[in-house]
């Protein structure tokens, strides 16, 4: 699984015009991709590892300042780009396997307490985030 996080002042999703998550004040912004080894106890490791990652002003982390997240599902953060001018898709996960999985890092960050607004899976979205800082960082976690 992995995610790219960004710490942001405010940013929204919408699908079709239509605003279906947002954050309107500083939180986290996560991309979210899922590879076929992918689980429910990485997703849970993956959001324990969001929730307490201490990159918001003053060091403090989502956990601590109690701070919002809007997660966007992903599936080209596992592009392999390394051959050709196209990307190959095979690594990430297909739908049926990677949005239970997307399901259970919400639902993870949810039972510790966090606010988590998110974007419509499978959908072709509009993704607005103010990047602060700038903090962008990618995290990976293995089984």
């Amino acid at each position: 699984m992995r995610a790219v996080v960004q710490r942001v002042s405010r940013a929204s999703v919408s699908v079709d015009g239509e605003v279906v998550g947002a954050i309107d004040e500083p939180g986290l912004l996560v991309l979210l991709g899922v590879t076929h080894s992918d689980s429910p106890a990485i997703a849970d490791k993956l959001a324990e590892k969001t929730w307490q990652l201490r990159i918001l002003p003053g060091e403090v982390s989502c956990a601590d300042a109690g701070a919002p997240l809007l997660v966007v599902s992903q599936f080209t953060l596992y592009a392999d780009t390394r051959k050709g001018r196209r990307p190959s898709w095979a690594a990430a996960a297909p739908g049926p396997v990677s949005e239970p999985l997307v399901d259970a890092y919400v639902a993870a960050l949810r039972r510790r307490g966090a606010a988590v607004e998110t974007g419509r899976f499978g959908a072709m979205m509009e993704v607005l985030g103010v990047n602060s800082g700038p903090v962008t960082l990618i995290l990976d976690v293995d089984a």
